[in-house]
């Protein structure tokens, strides 16, 4: 099934509805937001691609099912050529509101599989100076199933080391394949922001 993403401020609902506090005696534990695929979730992605800058890479993003797990698969060929060199899925976030208790979100997790190439998480903040500005990192996704962490620390701005990513800050988030000509197949099922 080929599902086109859009919409992505759908996303925000979620972020209330996954925010879990446990009171175990007298101690608060907050629990990770955790975001697994689900038959609903094209609403709240969007695939681009470096077309919309003359590019000519070629991709396109599926939402299967193996069994009871829901996943995003991302595909297509990534090419250099007229400036170009992406695809992505993305969708629009906030965590504005989320440092609980004096904690704030250190680090993505993401349950991941693919064709042995290296991704990359791509992360916007309301604080970009200019259209690419961002913070990046990267991971292997091999054929089996893996979660991988991606701490905030390990996450480098564009064009600037001096930066720190802030959780309250991200506006949005992409998986994506970039930079260089291959061919790209990489499938999320699910996407866990932690503390």
């Amino acid at each position: 099934m080929l599902i086109t993403f859009s919409k992505p401020s759908k996303v925000l609902y979620f972020l209330s509805i996954f925010f879990m506090i446990t009171i175990n005696s007298q101690a608060i534990a907050i629990a990770d937001l955790s975001f697994p695929f689900s038959a609903d979730s094209g609403k709240y992605w969007q695939y681009v691609s470096d077309r919309v800058m003359g590019g000519v890479s070629d991709g396109q993003v599926s939402l299967e099912q193996d069994g009871e797990m829901y996943f995003a698969r991302l595909t297509g060929n990534v090419s250099t050529r007229n400036n170009g060199g992406f695809i992505q899925l993305r969708s629009g976030v906030s965590f504005e509101n989320s440092e609980k208790n004096g904690k704030n979100l250190q680090g993505v997790r993401l349950n991941v599989r693919g064709n042995g190439e290296t991704y990359e998480i791509h992360i916007t903040t309301n604080d970009r100076v200019y259209r690419g500005d961002y913070y990046s990192a990267t991971f292997k996704a091999d054929s089996d199933w893996t979660m991988i962490d991606l701490p905030f620390n390990k996450f480098k701005r564009k064009r600037s080391n001096n930066s720190k990513l802030d959780a309250k800050n991200i506006t949005r988030f992409a998986i994506v394949a970039y930079g260089r000509e291959y061919v790209s197949d990489v499938s999320v099922s699910t996407i866990e922001f932690y503390y």
